[in-house]
């Protein structure tokens, strides 16, 4: 039996889960007990990791896993054929606009920071702000726009009597 035609945009879900799976693997290593990095996160949490507090390990291996199943639910596999169609999109309408949000937000007020229209009130760990708005939270909104893009066909190709929403019949 032949496959069903490929989404046209079936490379956004593949990047939003490699970008997701990347995210994982940052979280996987530092709940290891990796260190390398935690500086650009800023909030204390380098000396939380060098202190091996087990909260911070739990929350980084939670987020882990959370990353390696949101990357897994990116739309690329008939996923459909297991899930109902409206969970599919809930699912990848959902997390599109949570991670497109927090990254935007983020980045926009950031950028505010950054530029000096917004002056900060107390005290700015500025190596952990540039991170933030130069590579962690555009890498969000990176994540959070191609999930859209592919949330996006899912719905088209779904709609449309396309392979991606079907169920087996039988």
């Amino acid at each position: 039996m032949r496959p069903g035609p490929r989404p046209k945009a079936v490379w956004a879900g593949y990047v939003a889960c490699g970008l997701a799976q990347g995210h994982a693997a940052v979280s996987f290593y530092w709940a290891a007990g990796g260190t390398m990095g935690l500086s650009t996160l800023g909030s204390g949490l380098e000396e939380m990791g060098e202190t091996a507090s087990p909260a911070l390990s739990a929350a980084a291996w939670g987020t882990g896993i959370a990353k390696v199943l949101t990357g897994l639910l990116a739309l690329v596999r008939p996923w459909g054929r297991v899930f109902p169609r409206w969970m599919m999109l809930a699912a990848g309408w959902g997390g599109a606009s949570v991670l497109t949000l927090y990254g935007g937000v983020k980045v926009i007020i950031q950028a505010l920071v950054v530029g000096g229209a917004i002056v900060p009130s107390g005290p700015v760990n500025w190596l952990a702000l540039r991170w933030h708005l130069f590579l962690w939270d555009p890498w969000f909104l990176l994540w959070g726009v191609l999930l859209g893009v592919a949330a996006w066909h899912y719905t088209r190709e779904s709609s449309a009597g396309g392979s991606a929403g079907k169920r087996p019949v039988g």
